[in-house]
């Protein structure tokens, strides 16, 4: 695929529920054994003096067993979630279950796009355009005039037409190099199979309101190094991503007017090439 054309795929990742974490059983009690009462002293022979009752020996209730704190096993395979910080800062692990949670209620979402491309040898590009997608599997990247290229997938089949080349790429789904992406867009797939977490310093990449989560693949991709999403504070919704390749090419999009669950219709969905188009299967 057109390395300006596949980045934009990649950005919707899929967002994670983490696996929860088990406790330890907490630990047995040990009860103390009472202690007998000592037995009367037995009265001395052939002396009448009465008999003195044994005193009573006051028991003392044991100290109650100190509340066993909770760990988080590492068995083979098992994911865990680091507990929060003591001042109440979310972990990463934590910020992209909260992702994970809203777009479980999303079932379409659409927004106003501008895409920042970085590249060593090319210099910046700027372009801007309407995104939608509706699960399972469907997508739509309009970018506006002048350049009108469009990324569409009904599901099945994902075309990204190149207008200035007049050139369309068709490619089916289920064979299409982005897993990560087919998983998402199919509301099947979870980050937490194919990432790792690492929150960075939103202060430093002026995004002070809110969450910048760092993702890097387990699995090394040839496509990308890692993606950084910016998350808004209060909803957990992801206003821009940023993928990164191995070279330090940067592919940034800025998400805004953000609108979910409208019910976008399906045939916004399905597209032709227009006539005279070069259809490329790879």
């Amino acid at each position: 695929m057109n390395k300006r054309l596949l980045p934009v795929i990649l950005v919707l990742a899929a967002m994670p529920a983490l696996a929860q974490p088990r406790t330890n059983a907490p630990p047995a009690t040990t009860v103390p054994q009472r202690r007998p009462a000592p037995r009367p002293a037995a009265p001395a022979p052939r002396v009448a003096a009465p008999r003195v009752a044994a005193p009573r020996v006051a028991v003392t209730a044991p100290a109650p067993a100190p509340t066993p704190v909770a760990t988080n096993p590492t068995g083979p395979g098992q994911r865990v979630t680091p507990p929060s910080n003591t001042n109440g800062v979310l972990t990463a692990d934590e910020v992209a279950q909260r992702i994970q949670g809203f777009y479980d209620r999303t079932t379409d979402f659409q927004a106003d796009f501008v895409q920042v491309s970085r590249n060593r040898l090319y210099g910046e590009e700027r372009r801007n355009g309407r995104v939608m997608f509706s699960k399972p599997g469907r997508m739509r990247w309009n970018y506006a005039a002048p350049n009108g290229d469009i990324i569409v997938s009904d599901g099945s089949t994902l075309w990204a037409y190149q207008a200035d080349e007049r050139q369309a790429i068709q490619q089916n789904m289920g064979q299409s190099q982005l897993p990560t992406a087919i998983t998402f867009l199919a509301g099947t797939g979870r980050i937490t199979d194919s990432f790792t977490f690492r929150l960075l310093d939103a202060n430093q990449f002026r995004f002070p309101n809110g969450y910048v989560l760092e993702l890097r693949p387990t699995t090394p991709q040839p496509t990308y190094e890692r993606i950084v999403f910016y998350v808004d504070r209060a909803s957990f919704q992801v206003v821009r991503t940023a993928v990164i390749d191995a070279q330090g090419n940067q592919n940034r999009f800025d998400f805004s007017n953000p609108q979910v669950n409208l019910n976008i219709p399906l045939t916004t969905f399905r597209w032709s090439p227009p006539p005279g188009t070069s259809i490329v299967r790879p």
